[in-house]
């Protein structure tokens, strides 16, 4: 509900004969809540300052004090991004900025977050709640993908190389680098498991000590033909039992030899190093941390780092329990507001899921090429008009759905975001 009132002498003031009176306000802890949400402007042309208010009054049945003040200095702070021109808010042009560009989230909130130092957690010394991305990352596996109906994983992040001609990597350095790497980052060896006790998913570094040196995978394999080959691979792709979150057991290294395995144990050409991660504890930012570590570590036979300074993953989760979500929140209420996030787009399937019926992850792919004359006047306008590469082609994803869907525009459309790294301090995390 909304109202405006403007205020008059009329019925500001009363006289009776000799007898005057002037109005006085309730407190507004006294407010009747007809509506379930209602905002007041008042006006009072009779001050010399003109000043304007409002008053926002909300049911106690569904709102807390507390919720109601935030709310109402949100709407001030709307207005202020209107029409103030105090130079500490950026005012903005009322013709054409769009209303998705007012915000919501206060600036001591944005203070806030900057403020937030990412840093070793002395009081956490090997378990803490999952981050958020894990908690979404599993409860959309164990609600959409059963163990029991579904075979094809969906979170196996395999990465293949070929070494060059003439160049050669030994195998027994490489597990040495690698047993550094996760030494040091002990994403690399934490489990996900879910306490029922307290409603909750947690993440526990596994000890070195307590799993006997087996906190990763290394295996070695030979194939002989292309056949052979392409079964290694699509295990390391589809094979849903690579990886146990429950033990901690969430990267493998898998050394292909072509025809037989050197007694030297020395990779060389036609043979592939495979690294294969489990995406609960891993990203693809991850993979320049890890590339980067790899080298360090099978050039020097050392990983140099401060284990008590060290930032973990299992800090940074920590962490993000502590920081205030309700700005988070506001924005993405409002921005997906009035979003069928349920309702599926009218594509031309061939067949319907049923609405309790689980996915398989079993899909089919193609791809193509643009050609380079295309390619080139691609890049040309995304250059020319200083659009990003994802978001220009993320812009023509949109219309190609407006178009296959016979012109839906309420498309809601998820995108990953490689630069989450959004803070120095977390650049070297790998997680």
């Amino acid at each position: 509900m909304y109202d405006f009132i403007t205020l008059s002498s009329h019925n500001d003031e009363l006289s009776l004969s000799d007898a005057s009176f002037k109005q006085v306000s309730f407190e507004r802890s006294f407010e009747v809540a007809k509506f379930d949400f209602m905002l007041t402007f008042i006006y009072n042309p009779m001050l010399q300052s003109n000043k304007l208010s409002f008053r926002l009054t909300c049911s106690r049945d569904l709102f807390d004090e507390i919720t109601v003040t935030q709310i109402g200095r949100r709407s001030e702070y709307c207005f202020q991004q209107l029409f103030s021109i105090n130079e500490n808010t950026n005012r903005m042009d009322t013709y054409f900025t769009s209303v998705s560009k007012i915000d919501v989230i206060l600036p001591e909130e944005t203070q806030e977050m900057e403020d937030i130092m990412f840093c070793r957690q002395s009081d956490i010394m090997n378990e803490a709640p999952a981050s958020f991305a894990q908690v979404l990352l599993w409860h959309n596996e164990s609600l959409h993908f059963t163990p029991h109906i579904s075979q094809v994983p969906i979170y196996n992040i395999p990465f293949v190389y070929s070494l060059y001609s003439h160049h050669t990597l030994s195998a027994q350095r490489l597990r040495h680098a690698l047993q550094l790497i996760v030494t040091k980052h002990e994403s690399l060896r934490t489990s996900l498991i879910f306490h029922t006790l307290n409603n909750r998913l947690m993440q526990h570094i596994s000890d070195f000590n307590q799993k006997h040196n087996t906190l990763f995978t290394f295996i070695e394999s030979i194939y002989t033909t292309h056949e052979q080959l392409n079964h290694i691979l699509h295990e390391e792709k589809y094979n849903p039992q690579l990886f146990d979150l429950a033990q901690g057991l969430v990267f493998r290294c898998h050394l292909v030899y072509h025809k037989q395995i050197s007694s030297d144990h020395l990779l060389s050409h036609k043979d592939l190093l495979i690294f294969n991660f489990h995406h609960a504890l891993f990203d693809f930012p991850s993979m320049n941390i890890f590339l980067h570590d790899l080298n360090q570590a099978y050039t020097t036979g050392q990983l140099l780092y401060d284990d008590n300074t060290n930032l973990r993953y299992l800090d940074y989760a920590a962490i993000e329990q502590q920081i205030s979500m309700t700005g988070a929140s506001m924005f993405w209420l409002d921005a997906l507001h009035n979003f069928k996030l349920d309702q599926s787009l009218s594509l031309p399937y061939d067949r319907y899921r049923l609405s309790k019926e689980h996915r398989t992850g079993r899909g089919t792919s193609i791809s193509f090429d643009f050609s380079q004359d295309l390619s080139h006047d691609f890049l040309i306008h995304a250059s020319s008009n200083n659009i990003s590469l994802e978001h220009l082609t993320f812009a023509i994803y949109f219309i190609f759905l407006f178009k296959l869907t016979n012109g839906q525009i309420d498309l809601c459309l998820a995108m990953n975001i490689n630069n989450n790294r959004y803070r120095d301090e977390l650049k070297s995390i790998i997680g």
